[in-house]
């Protein structure tokens, strides 16, 4: 399918370096390649070549976790390997509503606004304005603000201006204080998910979900390792991307 006008896409090169940009039938400036008339890509489609200035690239529209790794980052991300977990144990689709509780950099908020559209929403609650920003910055660049909104404040405390919800994720390091606060925005059955790196944290979030009656609570961390593939052999890679965070997860009960 030929490329629609406003579409996030990046090119390639052969060392594997991308250069991001949005398509339209016009000149567009590409970052270390100058100025391109945009109406060369205008009949190409995912995956073909095409040569600029005497050298190869390939063009490509990006997947969720390449947008994810192309972010302006200040705050650091929920990782791929942690949202898409997020995201299949939540149930997150098109059409759920979510509150977010602290956006980072908005690695977490690309993949849930990616999954929650056309017709879904995501309401994130960011304790910090230059976190907002950022976030709403990387998110225009691939048009996914259109599914987004936020406030800024203390999750535990705040006046929340937003209905109820399917699922409400948060990384924070006290979500236990914020549990009472965010429920009431949380649809019966509906999922909540927390997000933190320390063990105790772990341990306090998952006894005080129980205790105030969440159903099928359940926590846990993964894993992710590479395989060196060579003509010689395989073999696990001895680096890999172990413990970033752990998940919880449990269910509103009526």
């Amino acid at each position: 399918m030929s490329f629609a006008a406003g579409e996030t896409l990046y090119l390639m090169d052969e060392a594997g370096k991308r250069y991001w940009f949005r398509f339209e039938v016009s000149i567009i400036k590409l970052g270390g390649l100058g100025a391109i008339d945009g109406s060369r890509f205008a009949n190409l489609d995912d995956g073909d070549s095409v040569t600029i200035a005497g050298k190869k690239f390939n063009i490509f529209r990006p997947t969720v976790v390449d947008l994810m790794a192309s972010l302006d980052r200040g705050a650091q991300i929920i990782t791929p390997k942690d949202a898409s977990i997020i995201l299949f144990e939540c149930g997150v689709r098109a059409g759920t509503k979510v509150i977010e509780v602290g956006a980072g950099s908005g690695g977490l908020t690309t993949a849930l606004t990616s999954a929650v559209a056309p017709s879904g929403h995501v309401h994130t609650l960011e304790l910090k304005a230059e976190n907002a920003e950022r976030v709403l910055k990387n998110l225009k660049r691939t048009g996914l603000d259109a599914y987004w909104s936020y406030q800024i404040g203390d999750a535990r405390t705040m006046d929340i201006d937003y209905g109820m919800a399917d699922v409400i994720t948060t990384d924070m390091p006290d979500p236990e204080n914020a549990i009472d606060n965010l429920s009431a925005h949380l649809r019966n059955g509906g999922m909540f998910c927390t997000y933190v790196p320390n063990v105790n944290q772990l341990d306090l979030c998952v006894r005080a979900l129980r205790n105030k009656g969440f159903a099928d609570v359940r926590s846990f961390e993964t894993l992710r390792r590479g395989m060196d593939v060579h003509a010689g052999g395989v073999r696990p890679s001895f680096e890999m991307l172990g413990h970033t965070g752990y998940l919880t997860f449990a269910r509103k009960k009526a």
